[in-house]
This record gives structure tokens, sequence and C-alpha cells, in this order.
């Protein structure tokens, strides 16, 4: 189902937003433990290619932070996006998505990376259906069921890396 226009407005954030997206990461992944994931720096350095969603009232619906490599400014890199679980199978994800890659497109970026765990089926097929396809190079096995790099982010944490071009 798509948003209807004027549902969500989408912004950059600023670092003033960081208490509030730590304070629901964990619970919009499902009670996996990922603040850690998302230090204040994220909100000082990395706002001009990130997206905040919100309601007309004010609310948090999701955000996705992402940047441009400083090694190949060719690759746009989604470090993290979550969306709140009531605001899900609406297209808000697809739109926070939309909105990097259109936006880094004109600044010249061709391909997207991202990463997920090989345990989550819900993100894996979410990044299939936006046209990613998983990494199947060296290294790689199946774990979980999916084609993910075994141990990449340290001991038992087996990732799947997704390639999208444009």
């Amino acid at each position: 189902m798509a948003l209807p226009d004027g549902e969500i407005r989408l912004r950059r954030p600023a670092e003033s937003d960081h208490a509030r997206l730590i304070r629901v990461v964990d619970d919009w992944w499902g009670g996996r433990r990922l603040r850690h994931l998302l230090p204040r720096l994220w909100l000082q350095h990395f706002t001009g290619t990130s997206w905040i969603a919100e309601t007309p009232d004010g609310a948090l619906a999701g955000f996705l932070i992402g940047f441009i490599s400083p090694d190949d400014p060719a690759l746009g890199y989604v470090h993290m996006v979550a969306t709140n679980p009531n605001w899900r199978r609406r297209g808000l994800g697809r739109q926070l998505y939309g909105a990097f890659a259109d936006d880094l497109g004109r600044r010249g970026v061709r391909g997207l990376r991202a990463i997920t765990w090989a345990g989550n089926r819900q993100s894996i097929a979410f990044h299939q259906a936006l046209g990613f396809h998983v990494d199947d190079g060296p290294g790689t096995a199946h774990v979980y069921g999916v084609t993910a790099y075994p141990d990449y982010e340290g001991d038992g944490e087996d990732i799947v890396v997704f390639r999208r071009q444009g």
C-alpha cells in the first residue's frame, strides 16, 4: 500500500534527533540490541545524506542513515534504516531508500551497498524487493538459508551484503 501524499514528511536529521532515534531503534528492530550502532557522530557528520521520516504531527515514523563512500565516490552505503512497526508495509522504507538513491544519484553515485544480519528474513526480503542482490563472492557461505559472510562483524555476526546499481 502506497503512502498518501502528505502523510509522511522527509527531512534531513539533526544532532538533536539522536536521543529520539536511539530510544526506538532496539524496539523497531524486534528487540535486537543495535543502539550501539548509532552513535551521535552519525547525526553530526552524515546528515547531508541521511533522512528522517515524520508524520504531520512530528512523530517519528522512520529513518535512514547513509553516506557516500569517501574511498569510492560512485558508491553509496546505507548504514542503518528503520521504520516504526506501525508504519511498515506501506512503502515507507521504499520511500526512504528512494530519497537516498535519488539524492545520491544527482551527486554521481551509481551503486548502493547495505548489509543485514543473515537471520533477518524480513530485511533480506525487503532489500531484494528493492532490487538489491545478495553478494555471493569469495568467502560467502550458506548461513540461515541465505548466502552470507560468516563472522563478517566478528564471531557469530554472519552478514548478508547487498549490492544494487543505481
